[in-house]
């Protein structure tokens, strides 16, 4: 028997280390010759990738390069910035997580340098698809990667963030964590990657990539891909792009859509749209087919009425209302189904890649052009086939047609069989008959389409008067057309609204004070005349203050029994945000804030601001000092009032008593008390003057001391006990005989 090969010894940790350090640098001379080269690759093995790089391609099965793959990953190793811009499903997601992965792995990237590359896609369905493409490629690597998207716990993310190499995010949770996240650094980025740039880029997330962008390095290598891709010298401006190579695929091409995709369009009215898109699902049971609506009220709509209906093949739905988990667990679902319809909105539209789509059927037009090739893009994605259908309206076909071929975009019109097609209003109507919430989602689905149709962009296109509101309304089932604010109503029926209410002969009333009162107002015209039996002697005229048309539209709507709740419940009153404002008038009638802030400038130039708090504290103690005084006056003045009505009160007590019979005042309480309280409250009032004065403490305590008086007092020889009760005062004549006296002090017992 022959001698077998012996086994070879495991590599020790520094031999490791040492082959490591040596690919490394071969890595870096060669990624720089790459712009040196013409030659076109094929295979991801003749480019410099690192072998843990390519291991985590073949386990996947990424052995040969796409088109954008070939053009792009060359320019990206050798460390320029890149705009690419490919046909959707071409491959872009590979075209910059392998650039990403190899500048961290050349530079020796751990987990104590920090944050080294950022990924940023609109929508957190495309995130999570990023991440588990990173996942899969990168197994081989020691880097540390996160998904931060909305809808997880930020606390959890906030605990493991610092630690990640690589960040997979959504605009607004990457900036949430960068404003209240203590740790989180982005001083060391390498690389920034922006999927679906345009997207990014436009006016939606303005604003977030705006505040990102001034967080970051400006020495980085940055990367967008998109299959709309921007050329805007503003955009590109604000990114900091060094020199960057733009990579198109589809500019040189003829079509902008894949050569599998066919496409095609039909001219549909507006109140049988539901109709033909379940037609269409009787007819394709056995298919796997995508469903964009404008609005998330639409799908939810669509898909409870559709699921009651049961046509017989799975229904799903997907909308941005939706919790992360529940939109993560469709998103699984449907790609792992073979036959199913899933209703989504614009959320769907994005780089996400669901497996062998067949059909992508848009029954609501898309706002461009762009958004056609991203929605249409969700089929026919690398080398598989798949069909696009396009639900237009008349009014919309002459536009929309002619931009999609500005955008070379291959579509044809189809006719259908009006034989075939299954009409559902009556069933939609039992619906939301028997059932009160369908019905109120069909309110909703019809106020969000006037909506969409009103806020586009593109009125060439969409044209809101054009609409049958109401045909459209009765073929969502719902029994009257709702209400819409912004779209402003025919003349006709506006005066048709404001004609006063004509009234019967029976409901007149002949009542002599309704015969009066009519008398009185005079309703024609805009005068108010008040008739006299000299004529008309007064005549008021109305004032006609002139309102903008939306609001005198908006006051010559009747008022909803919500509004109507709103007003008069307190607790619903107290959660609106539009409360009043308190306002303060001066002197000319001109209303302010309770509290106004300057300009810096003004109180600048009024002089520096020491001077000016000494002289304001100046100018307020002198408005004390002479609002005291007048206290002062006012509280003398009154102690002298009730000192005179006293004694003039007196002195007619006194003349009474000498003029008429002799009294006897027999009280616990003589009648001087109220002299007493004067004397009182004027020791009091002197005493608060005394402490403002001088505010010495002995002061205080002699008038403290003066308040106590005896509880007995003389009056008119007599003594008189006091009471804190209240005075009672009896008067008898002077008792002359013993039956006079027994008389009295029967009274006085009986008194108290």
């Amino acid at each position: 028997m022959g001698s077998r090969n012996p086994k070879r010894k495991p590599l020790s940790r520094k031999e490791k280390r040492e082959q490591e350090f040596n690919e490394i640098d071969n890595l870096e001379a060669k990624c720089e010759e790459l712009s040196l080269k013409d030659r076109e690759f094929v295979n991801f093995y003749e480019l410099p990738l690192s072998s843990k790089t390519l291991k985590g391609l073949n386990s996947v099965h990424y052995l040969e390069m796409t088109e954008i793959q070939r053009k792009a990953l060359p320019v990206a190793l050798n460390g320029r910035d890149v705009l690419g811009a490919a046909k959707t499903g071409s491959g872009k997601t590979l075209a910059f997580l392998i650039p990403l992965i190899e500048l961290l792995y050349r530079k020796k990237w751990t987990q104590f340098d920090g944050l080294g590359a950022l990924v940023i896609a609109p929508t957190r369905e495309l995130a999570v698809q990023i991440f588990e493409v990173l996942r899969a490629i990168g197994r081989q690597h020691s880097l540390s990667a996160g998904l931060v998207i909305g809808g997880k716990n930020v606390n959890i993310e906030q605990e493991r963030i610092s630690r990640m190499n690589i960040l997979i995010c959504t605009p607004g949770r990457l900036l949430q964590h960068m404003d209240q996240t203590v740790g989180f650094d982005c001083s060391n980025l390498q690389m920034l990657v922006l999927d679906e740039a345009d997207r990014i880029l436009d006016l939606g997330f303005e604003k977030t990539v705006n505040a990102i962008i001034e967080n970051l390095p400006k020495q980085r290598q940055t990367l967008l891909f998109s299959a709309t891709q921007t050329k805007s010298v503003k955009d590109l401006a604000r990114l900091s792009l060094k020199n960057p190579a733009y990579v198109a695929v589809h500019e040189k091409s003829e079509y902008s859509t894949p050569q599998r995709l066919a496409q095609h369009y039909i001219i549909c009215p507006l109140p049988q749209k539901l109709d033909y898109l379940f037609s269409f699902i009787k007819s394709h049971l056995k298919s796997k087919v995508l469903v964009f609506l404008s609005s998330c009220k639409q799908v939810r709509f669509v898909f409870e009425t559709f699921c009651k209906m049961h046509p017989g093949v799975p229904l799903l739905h997907l909308h941005g209302k939706q919790k992360q988990t529940k939109r993560v667990e469709i998103f699984n679902k449907f790609s792992n189904m073979k036959c199913a319809y899933l209703f989504a909105t614009d959320i769907a539209a994005r780089g996400l890649d669901f497996p062998a789509v067949d059909w992508v059927i848009q029954v609501d037009a898309p706002e461009d052009a762009e958004t056609y090739i991203h929605r249409v893009g969700r089929t026919a994605r690398y080398e598989a086939s798949g069909q696009g259908l396009l639900l237009l309206l008349p009014s919309e076909e002459e536009a929309m047609i002619d931009a999609l071929k500005a955008k070379k975009v291959p579509i044809e019109k189809i006719n259908v069989k009006s034989s075939k097609i299954i009409s559902i209003q009556n069933q939609l109507q039992s619906l939301c008959f028997r059932d009160p919430e369908i019905k109120y989602l069909g309110q909703k689905a019809f106020k969000s389409y006037m909506r969409s149709v009103y806020l586009q962009k593109n009125k060439l296109i969409f044209k809101v008067d054009e609409l049958p509101a109401e045909k459209y309304a009765e073929s969502l089932g719902l029994p009257g057309t709702p209400k819409i604010k912004f779209i402003k109503k025919s003349e006709t029926k506006n005066a048709i609204r404001q004609r006063p209410k004509q009234v019967s002969e029976s409901e007149r009333t002949t009542d002599e004070e309704d015969k009066h009162y009519q008398k009185l107002i005079d309703h024609e015209g805009d005068k108010i005349a008040i008739d006299s039996e000299d004529g008309d002697l007064l005549s008021l005229k109305r004032i006609d203050h002139e309102l903008p048309d939306e609001l005198e539209q908006k006051t010559s709507e009747p008022t909803s029994k919500r509004k109507l709740l709103k007003a008069t419940s307190k607790k619903l009153w107290a959660k609106d945000s539009k409360k009043g404002q308190k306002l303060i008038y001066d002197d000319e009638g001109n209303p302010h804030q309770v509290y106004e802030l300057q300009d810096e400038r003004e109180f600048l130039a009024a002089g520096a601001p020491v001077v000016q708090k000494q002289a304001f504290v100046e100018k307020e103690l002198t408005a004390m000092k002479n609002q005291d005084a007048i206290d002062k006056r006012i509280a003398k003045e009154k102690r002298r009032q009730k000192k005179l009505k006293y004694k003039a009160k007196l002195k007619a007590e006194m003349e009474a008593q000498e003029l008429g019979p002799k009294t006897v005042l027999i009280s616990p309480q003589s009648e001087d008390d109220e002299y007493q309280e004067s004397q009182e409250e004027a020791v009091q009032l002197d005493k608060l003057d005394d402490i403002k004065s001088y505010g010495n403490k002995r002061n205080i305590e002699s008038l403290q001391s003066d308040k106590a008086t005896s509880d007995q007092e003389e009056y008119d020889g007599k003594q008189v006990r006091k009471d804190n009760k209240r005075a009672k005062i009896l008067e008898v004549e002077e008792p002359e005989t013993l039956e006079d006296h027994e008389k009295l002090a029967l009274q006085l017992l009986n008194g108290f």
